[in-house]
């Protein structure tokens, strides 16, 4: 009888390890950040890779590659994960780079879209890719998207950012704002927002937003994820130093709060609505 009972206990474990390991939950994978010219002139070059890894370090999918003939060695993490035949990061015949679904072009500069320096967005579907087609939902976990990104300033100085952000793909949205790892590489925001969430699932949430540019020189941006009924403004003594109610008749997906008026410094958004309060700290420096 004992033996039995331990039988059942294992099939039972075993059978919620198979549900667990194989939930595909769809949605949306995004990423903004900001990489401002490290040096003038204007006309600095940039070349950049984007990609996702499941915690093992699996690639899945290359979001973006941008890069030519001549800075093709630029990029060597990106093309040692996507399966180029050798270290060039150009897509040539043969070389078999993975770009399926990507975001692709030439060397970045002032005059390209998007321009070489700047607020960049990046965003994935959640799925892998099956031979040169976009694949199916991948299992849910951790996974990292990898950004390299490597330019020469005016000064003929070599420059290369290889970083990695870590996020949970699963039926749970989730909004991180990671430490940048430079001062040529800030402002990271992440966001998985799952399809499989309904309106009522999303407004019976805390306030979920993201706010940008970060750290701004007055103007912020408030992307609205659910419903936020007023927002405070803080600075690091406590004090409020703004204060918005929101109609629940004008309903906009974005608002702009301007605190050029306030000195450089640290601050906390307040947000509330009738299932609590969620805060976020942003960087004013004008």
């Amino acid at each position: 009888m004992k033996k039995t009972v331990i039988n059942r206990v294992i099939v039972v474990m075993l059978s919620l390890f198979s549900v667990v390991s194989w939930a595909q939950t769809a949605g949306t994978f995004t990423i903004t950040y900001n990489q401002p010219q490290p040096t003038s002139p204007a006309g600095v070059k940039n070349v950049y890779a984007v990609w996702i890894e499941n915690a093992a370090g699996t690639f899945i999918k290359t979001k973006a590659r941008y890069v030519s003939t001549s800075t093709d060695d630029h990029l060597p993490s990106w093309a040692a994960k996507a399966g180029c035949a050798n270290v060039s990061a150009v897509a040539a015949s043969g070389n078999n780079c993975s770009v399926t679904d990507a975001l692709t072009g030439a060397t970045r500069t002032s005059s390209t879209s998007p321009t070489a320096y700047g607020a960049k967005s990046i965003t994935w579907d959640g799925k892998n890719v099956v031979g040169t087609t976009n694949g199916t939902t991948v299992a849910d976990g951790v996974y990292k998207i990898w950004i390299e990104s490597s330019w020469v300033d005016s000064g003929s100085n070599n420059h290369q950012v290889v970083t990695s952000f870590s996020f949970t793909k699963g039926p749970t949205a989730q909004h991180l704002t990671p430490t940048s790892p430079s001062t040529y590489f800030n402002t990271v925001v992440l966001d998985w927002m799952p399809t499989a969430l309904g309106v009522n699932d999303v407004v019976n949430k805390e306030p979920a937003v993201v706010i940008y540019p970060v750290p701004s020189s007055g103007v912020f941006n408030i992307d609205l994820k659910n419903e936020v009924q007023d927002i405070k403004v803080f600075n690091l003594l406590g004090q409020t130093v703004y204060s918005q109610k929101f109609d629940p008749n004008n309903v906009t997906t974005t608002k702009q709060i301007d605190l050029s008026n306030l000195t450089d410094g640290n601050y906390i958004f307040s947000l509330t609505n009738e299932n609590g309060t969620s805060n976020y700290e942003v960087i004013l420096k004008k």
